[in-house]
């Protein structure tokens, strides 16, 4: 798996102060994506034990909410293996941060994925730039959703997040 950034203190990807890992792959290629850069999934830099314990440590913070995967896109078939024992460790170590999830997929493609047992919030859809809203929470286009991966796992259908803000 690659990626091209570690942010720390993030406040534009999800609730509260959170750290981003922009992960390198993407087979979606919206028009008018904000990370073209990151569709290659050979570039950008090797998530080695370095970048891990870079992950680690700012996610240790008291004051960080949780961790976002953004990109590219953390579902990119190549990524999909190495992201999910990534949340499970995450998980396992610091439950009480919140993961979140961009992805161009449809959560209706991906819901059975194993992974998104340890993921508290998918956006998902691929942009669309004539759909896009520059007043929407969290998502960039009105086809995208953000969803409530716990609930809508619980009852069984997509729940939508809705949170303040």
């Amino acid at each position: 798996m690659r990626y091209h950034n570690i942010t720390m203190d993030d406040m534009n990807n999800g609730i509260g102060l959170r750290t981003v890992l922009w992960l390198s792959g993407c087979s979606h290629e919206c028009k008018g994506c904000q990370n073209p850069l990151t569709w290659n999934p050979d570039d950008g830099l090797i998530f080695d034990d370095a970048a891990k314990d870079e992950l680690f440590g700012y996610l240790s913070k008291d004051y960080i909410d949780g961790l976002t995967l953004s990109g590219g896109d953390p579902l990119y078939e190549g990524n999909r293996a190495e992201v999910e024992i990534l949340v499970r460790q995450i998980k396992n170590e610091m439950p009480d941060k919140s993961i979140w999830l961009y992805t161009g997929y449809d959560y209706e493609e991906i819901n059975e994925f194993k992974l998104l047992d340890f993921i508290d919030v998918v956006v998902d859809g691929k942009y669309v730039e004539e759909l896009r809203d520059v007043t929407m929470h969290w998502a960039g286009s009105t086809n995208q959703r953000v969803i409530d991966v716990k609930a809508s796992k619980k009852e069984g259908k997509t729940v939508l997040y809705e949170k303040d803000c």
